[in-house]
């Protein structure tokens, strides 16, 4: 029998499509970023379950990931997968199909890439331009 853990392909789409399956398709918005950036902003209904947690050690992953994951979705549901730029997501998205997941989708560029191609309309733009933690201030 084979071992389960080659998911390293998951299926990364953009914002704009994100944006379509979200209204079209019936997909769930799974945001992996801290609670403190989600509750700046974040796209309409999502569910946030942290992929990691700010310690005084540094970024630690979330030892109940996948279970708080479960306690939301099903295996058989579908999820696009977002951070803020991307690189927790994509970790995610491995865990997740990892764990039997079998519609897990990773939305590029993150909530930084939702809040520049304009969707984001929760809190003003220039607000909503400091959320995003790795973004350098424009001038």
């Amino acid at each position: 029998m084979e071992d389960h853990k080659e998911h390293q392909n998951f299926v990364t789409i953009d914002v704009h499509a994100a944006k379509d399956m979200l209204n079209l398709d019936g997909y769930h918005y799974l945001d992996v970023r801290t609670v403190e950036e989600f509750n700046k902003s974040h796209v309409e209904n999502a569910q946030n379950v942290p992929y990691m947690f700010l310690t005084e050690q540094g970024r630690v992953q979330n030892p109940d990931f996948i279970d708080q994951v479960e306690a939301i979705y099903k295996k058989d549901d579908h999820l696009i997968v977002a951070c803020n730029s991307g690189g927790r997501a994509s970790r995610a998205c491995v865990d997740l199909l990892d764990h039997g997941y079998k519609h897990v989708v990773n939305m590029g560029g993150g909530y930084s890439a939702w809040v520049d191609a304009g969707f984001a309309v929760d809190k003003p733009p220039e607000e909503l331009k400091t959320s995003c933690k790795f973004r350098p201030k424009q001038s």
